[in-house]
């Protein structure tokens, strides 16, 4: 592998899209730091190959101190792109009146809290010019909000793109891009068998709107087609 080889940080690439944006991004050459909370995703992500340019690592992005570790094994590097893509959802027929205090109070911890965290503990070891990405939804759009459905996972995400802009902003003066990033409607075990994308559509998508978007210095909710999605 070159020593000039971009890399990518995947947070949460063990499956579905995160699993095929760390295929995608070894298919191109870069240096890909991918992450996994089981044994079992950890062999999933070694499936993809056996080159050394993938660096599987554990992380629970709920855990302060696995998050901590693995940003300090990883001091000497600089990254490219950082995409934190792990989430949970409770399906589309959960609402706060039937989830637990404690269910929901995980939900919005995993995701919309821990990207965050993420983000800080990452930030020191980024390009200047690089791109923060997180893992949205178009259902995390409160002005498209119309009918029922997925209502504490909309919720989740809509405090995750929150907490994004006001984190850009606290870090306006930086050149980095920070994109909240649907990758539409997606065959994965959350997305379901319904969806009309299939993995490789939405990453190939998404890998180039991240392209793209790279060094505008933007704060933007997209989709995988570079379609501004009103927050």
């Amino acid at each position: 592998m070159s020593q000039q080889s971009p890399t990518v940080v995947i947070l949460g690439a063990s499956r579905g899209i995160g699993l095929g944006l760390a295929r995608e991004y070894v298919r191109r050459g870069w240096r890909v730091i991918a992450t996994a909370r089981s044994p079992e995703g950890k062999a999933r992500l070694q499936g993809i190959t056996s080159n050394k340019q993938l660096d599987i690592r554990e992380l629970d992005i709920t855990d302060a101190i696995q998050l901590s570790a693995l940003t300090s094994g990883l001091s000497d590097t600089q990254i490219d792109v950082l995409i934190a893509n792990a989430g949970i959802s409770r399906g589309p027929n959960e609402t706060v009146n039937t989830m637990s205090r404690e269910d929901f109070v995980q939900l919005i911890v995993t995701n919309a809290l821990s990207p965050i965290a993420a983000i800080k503990a990452f930030r020191p070891l980024m390009k200047e010019d690089g791109v923060i990405v997180v893992m949205s939804s178009n259902l995390a759009s409160i002005a498209d909000i119309t009918g029922g459905g997925w209502e504490v996972y909309r919720a989740s995400k809509a405090s995750l793109n929150s907490l994004l802009r006001s984190y850009a902003s606290r870090h306006s003066d930086d050149r980095r891009t920070y994109l909240a990033l649907s990758p539409g409607w997606v065959k994965t075990d959350m997305g379901g068998p319904d969806a009309p994308l299939d993995v490789e559509t939405s990453v190939s998508g998404m890998l180039s709107v991240i392209d793209q978007r790279r060094g505008d210095g933007s704060v933007a909710f997209v989709d995988y087609l570079n379609n501004q999605i009103p927050w």
